[in-house]
């Protein structure tokens, strides 16, 4: 890997409204063209929209979803990348050649070359389907490169498996915060009151965003994806409401120690940008713990315990 500089991206984007999403995508492309980034990460289904999803008619799901690399979407990601010389990855509906729709994350590189991952762990609508394999892969930057959504990278084997596919850098887009999780001491829902009043009194709204249900949540157990399998991470998310959830931003960037090297504490759409230095990550700890390992130790992790559901009934407590 060289040293690259890159962005990550929250924004609101608009329900089944394409046009206006580009739209957004492309704004801050030209934005971070100035700042002479390379690559660039927007949120999980920022294209078609996410919660508002899990409402929609068999129907209305699947003709949200589009061909890849073949759709609309997906040409103007590519030209947009070819036009920047940059690495764009932004997330939609993928309708695979059998009629599968998955939720899927598209790169787009300026080669016009791409890639495309499907998420693993699903439950945005009765009839999605589930990604079966990992998305790594090699970019013009230099650099290799991994993707896990959101849900995804909640399982430490995907992130564990991406590093050994000789991932350097992990895209992780997300829609997430402020969800109503099952668990006593998870998430919870955003007070709607406290984001309506954000221009008045930015600061509590700020520490709504940043407790609890939201960065705080990600700071237990994101900065170790990172750090335990030495990779950087470039993080995005959606910001303000998502249907009947508010989602809480907090775009970072991590370095292969888990430390922070750039964050938005922004109370609406923004982006940062990150210099990664590639000489941190040879003596990272987590890229020297890789070679300690002992494979022959670990087939009880392949092994089925019994005690495996879908994500969905986990999710959702069913």
């Amino acid at each position: 890997m060289r040293d690259i500089r890159v962005a990550t991206v929250q924004f609101r984007h608009a329900a089944g409204d394409k046009a206006y999403n580009f739209g957004c995508i492309r704004h801050f492309v030209t934005e971070a063209a100035r700042a002479r980034v390379e690559m660039i990460a927007f949120p999980e289904m920022c294209l078609t929209g996410y919660w508002h999803v899990r409402k929609l008619a068999r129907a209305a799901f699947e003709a949200l979803a589009e061909p890849v690399p073949d759709g609309p979407s997906t040409r103007d990601l590519l030209d947009l990348s070819r036009e920047h010389g940059m690495t764009i990855g932004a997330g939609l509906l993928e309708r695979a050649p059998d009629g599968g729709v998955y939720d899927a994350y598209v790169v787009a590189m300026p080669d016009g070359t791409w890639a495309v991952h499907r998420k693993l762990h699903v439950f945005e609508h009765p009839n999605i389907c589930a990604g079966n394999r990992y998305t790594v892969f090699d970019t013009p930057h230099g650099c290799r490169v991994g993707v896990l959504i959101c849900y995804d990278n909640n399982i430490v084997e995907n992130a564990r498996a991406t590093a050994l596919l000789g991932a350097e850098i992990l895209l992780a887009p997300h829609q997430t915060g402020g969800c109503n999780s099952v668990s006593p001491r998870g998430m919870k829902p955003i007070d709607p009151a406290v984001w309506a009043h954000r221009h008045e009194d930015p600061a509590a709204c700020e520490a709504e965003l940043c407790g609890p249900k939201g960065r705080a949540w990600l700071m237990r157990w994101l900065p170790s994806r990172a750090h335990d399998n030495g990779m950087f991470l470039l993080f995005s998310n959606g910001i303000g409401p998502d249907d009947d959830e508010i989602r809480t931003g907090n775009a970072m960037v991590l370095d292969p120690y888990g430390d922070v090297i750039a964050e938005s504490r922004a109370l609406g759409d923004d982006m940062v940008v990150a210099d990664l230095d590639a000489s941190v990550l040879p003596t990272s700890s987590g890229r020297r713990w890789l070679r300690a390992r002992r494979p022959e130790l670990y087939e009880s992790l392949t092994r089925p315990t019994g005690q495996e559901q879908e994500t969905r009934r986990v999710r959702f407590g069913e």
